[in-house]
């Protein structure tokens, strides 16, 4: 079974992220415990069921352009695993759960979004 759900615009980037825990030692984990309780929330409004056995989890990350570097914008499936843990969707983000991660990127200048699938692995 596949499970899919979509985050809309941009999530912060390694880059920004170093760039907020340098500014003040508490910003980078105020940010980050705000963007995993928002992953949380649109998981849950997602209506995503938890994951039972093991999974794969794509990204597809839609940029509105090509500025950024892949591993910097690959920074933010961060937030989205542990925000999935938090809404209990995933029992854990570790290997005993987690079998692969997967990521395609592209770019719509329109709109900027993640979408995250689930793909439950046969028992």
């Amino acid at each position: 079974m596949t499970q899919r759900f979509i985050i809309d615009g941009r999530l912060p980037g390694q880059n920004e992220i170093y760039k907020a825990l340098n500014s003040h030692r508490h910003s980078g984990s105020r940010q980050k415990k705000q963007w995993t309780q928002s992953i949380a929330w649109m998981a849950i409004g997602a209506h995503l069921k938890p994951v039972t056995g093991k999974c794969r989890v794509r990204f597809l990350w839609f940029e509105p352009n090509k500025r950024r570097d892949y591993d910097n914008i690959r920074a933010g499936a961060k937030f989205i695993l542990d925000g999935l843990v938090e809404a209990k969707v995933l029992e854990d983000d570790g290997w005993r759960v987690i079998t692969g991660l997967e990521d395609q990127f592209y770019t719509d200048k329109e709109r900027p979004r993640i979408e995250v699938e689930i793909i439950e692995e046969p028992a």
